[in-house]
């Protein structure tokens, strides 16, 4: 892998900040974009930009067609069966949301439990607790260890209450890192009839995701998480359960006629997609999966592989520095707290230093009470980091501690 090629591709990392080269870390809450990215969002605007599905006219025929091709690329990189299982929403977060009000509110009743994991980020927490509160059903949760793992025995526990109707869980941890074995936990839940929902905004642009061979029942993730435009999410779904779910949202291109009697709903996709959509976005979207397939998802994985393995050893060499989350099986992110020093100060210092990472609770405020803290200090890679700003995080917080030190 060509690193300085691909940093080549990313004009926002050329900049200086506060004096010092930006050193940007904060790539779980969102990565940057490569120029292809910006070309294809701007040459659709200044191009060939219309409404889509509706007009008959050339810019509406060339802006629907690039849409579409933006999802058959999703379907390829999922290796799902049909782009009818591809809906377009605003983020991971819509897309749970879709899944928990369609899904969800069509089944659930009283008495019933939806399973979720205790590393869930907020989004994964929030829409099954308010779809409890609608239903009178129960929220509950997989407990993990110190360590940031799953107790598998716990959640085969929980499972087998038979009350179970949703296992909604994080494929990658937003605030540990930690891998999740979603193969074991798909197979524990469909033995026992649950069906399942993947959060996957932390794992697309890391990992390699076959929802077919995973037989996951959804798969969520957000385009600004895999270098495409913000404001554009993704949700898998199975043909026959997306069939068999009512409309989410009510509204123009979902539809096949109305009248003041009724309405007949359009098929898949367009049933969940009402409304005039993102479409320079989905086009943006389409066009960073082309350049994540060019660099290669197993050579982007082996070098951010790396990077954590190269910054875990330097990190722990600082005096009381302490790494959240340890699992065996984890992704290129680094949380920390630093003893006798807020995780807003370290950001802040680094900040001054040109090194950009996330303080705070990470919109994971239950994994910081699982471990008695109210925030950490996280710093995440992406494919274009080099272990040279690694050094620069470290050196950067041998100044942290220094200036506290003194």
């Amino acid at each position: 892998m060509n690193l300085d090629r691909i940093r080549a591709d990313f004009p926002i990392l050329r900049q200086r900040v506060h004096g010092k080269p930006l050193v940007y870390l904060d790539n779980a809450a969102s990565v940057q974009k490569p120029q292809a990215v910006i070309d294809a969002v701007s040459g659709c605007y200044s191009g060939y930009y219309a409404n889509i599905h509706r007009g008959v006219h050339l810019l509406s025929e060339r802006s629907t067609a690039a849409y579409e091709s933006a999802r058959e690329k999703v379907r390829a990189f999922l290796n799902a069966a049909s782009v009818q299982e591809i809906i377009f929403t605003r983020g991971t977060t819509e897309s749970i949301n879709l899944v928990a009000s369609s899904f969800g509110g069509s089944r659930l009743k009283a008495g019933d439990e939806i399973l979720i994991t205790g590393m869930e980020h907020h989004s994964n927490i929030v829409p099954w607790q308010l779809l409890c509160e609608r239903a009178g059903a129960t929220l509950k949760v997989v407990p993990f260890t110190d360590a940031g793992e799953l107790v598998l025995d716990e959640c085969e526990r929980l499972l087998d209450s038979g009350r179970v109707r949703l296992f909604a869980f994080v494929h990658v941890s937003n605030a540990l890192g930690t891998i999740n074995p979603i193969k074991t936990l798909i197979d524990l839940a469909h033995a026992r009839n649950v069906p399942v929902l993947v959060d996957g905004a932390q794992a697309v642009a890391h990992l390699p995701v076959d929802v077919r061979a995973l037989d996951c029942d959804f798969y969520a993730f957000s385009s600004h998480k895999i270098y495409g435009p913000s404001g554009v999410g993704v949700l898998y779904g199975k043909q026959a359960l997306l069939e068999a779910m009512p409309p989410y949202q009510g509204g123009g291109d979902m539809i096949r006629l109305v009248t003041f009697e009724k309405t007949e709903f359009a098929d898949l996709p367009n049933k969940f997609e009402a409304g005039t959509p993102n479409i320079a976005g989905v086009i943006g979207l389409g066009a960073a999966l082309d350049w994540l397939n060019a660099v290669g998802l197993d050579a982007a994985a082996a070098h951010e592989h790396d990077l954590l393995q190269y910054a875990t050893a330097r990190l722990i060499e600082i005096p009381g520095l302490q790494i959240m989350g340890t699992a065996r099986d984890k992704a290129a992110l680094a949380a920390f707290t630093m003893k006798g020093i807020h995780p807003h100060d370290i950001g802040t210092i680094l900040d001054r230093e040109g090194v950009a990472i996330r303080a705070g609770h990470h919109c994971a405020q239950p994994v910081m009470q699982r471990y008695g803290v109210a925030a950490t200090a996280r710093a995440s890679f992406a494919v274009y980091n080099s272990r040279d700003e690694v050094d620069a995080l470290v050196k950067a917080l041998w100044k942290v501690k220094e200036l506290f030190d003194s």
